[in-house]
């Protein structure tokens, strides 16, 4: 590997694919509500489909993701930070597999 290059590690990308959630679910919750709710919102459907794409390019392919999506299509259901939930369930899977690399102290 080339000096220059950026190496993007695991734990980056569980970093990245958090504030990735946890920016798509507070306007989830706290804004589009107030417009409309469930699958009648083109606006949530369409950040839902960009954020599985990405998550799925991030994390890779994981259960989880599928009631993510699917649940943000019922009235009621999409209240919940569920793209949130599922990047925090696959980083506690991942790295109870020990597929994260433990933090290192920097000197």
């Amino acid at each position: 590997m080339a000096e220059d290059s950026i190496r993007i590690t695991t734990r980056t990308k569980f970093q990245v694919a958090m504030a990735l959630a946890v920016c798509a679910d507070v306007p989830q919750i706290v804004i589009f509500p107030l417009f409309v709710m469930g699958a009648e919102s083109p606006v949530d459907d369409a950040v839902d489909a960009g954020v599985g794409v990405a998550m799925l390019s991030l994390l890779g392919v994981h259960w989880e993701f599928l009631p993510s999506f699917l649940g943000k299509l019922v009235p009621g259901v999409d209240l919940a930070p569920l793209w949130t939930l599922a990047v925090a369930n696959v980083y506690r899977k991942s790295k109870a597999l020990g597929k994260v690399e433990p933090r290192r102290e920097e000197p």
